[in-house]
C-alpha cells in the first residue's frame, strides 16, 4: 500500500489502536520536520529574527497549522463513508437503528389536530 494512503486514510475501528497511535505519530513527527525545515529556511530572510521569539514560532506553528490541520486529524472524526455498514438480519435486509426505529414510531403517533379557529390566539 502506498504510505502517504495509509497515512491519510482514517482507521474505521473504535479507539485507539497501535495502528492509530503509529499513524499519528508519523503524522505528528511529519508535522514537526516541516515546521523546522521551514523554520531554518526563514532564518537568513527579515523574518528570521521574529522566529527567535516565543511569539514568532508560535505564529510559524499556527500558519502551518490551519491548511495541515484536516491532515493532522484524520482519525479524530471518521467521516460516514468509512464507518462500520448498517447491521443486517438473517434476511440480508438493513434493521434500522434504534434511532430510526423510534422516529418511526413517533411519526405516526398521536391524532393530527385541526387547525386553529377564528385565525388562531385571541
Amino acid at each position: 500500500m502506498n504510505w502517504w494512503r495509509w497515512l491519510t486514510t482514517p482507521d474505521p475501528n473504535p479507539g485507539y489502536n497501535t495502528g492509530k497511535l503509529l499513524k499519528l505519530f508519523v503524522r505528528v513527527a511529519v508535522f514537526a520536520v516541516l515546521a523546522t525545515l521551514l523554520s531554518t529556511l526563514l532564518m537568513p530572510t527579515p523574518v528570521g529574527k521574529y522566529l527567535n521569539t516565543w511569539w514568532g514560532s508560535m505564529l510559524l506553528v499556527l500558519v502551518l497549522y490551519l491548511p495541515l490541520m484536516r491532515f493532522l486529524s484524520v482519525d479524530t472524526f471518521v467521516p460516514r463513508r468509512f464507518q462500520a455498514p448498517p447491521s443486517t438480519n438473517a434476511a440480508g435486509k438493513t434493521v434500522p437503528s434504534s434511532t430510526e426505529r423510534r422516529k418511526e414510531k413517533n411519526r405516526y403517533a398521536g391524532v393530527r389536530k385541526a387547525p386553529p379557529k377564528y385565525g388562531g390566539r385571541r
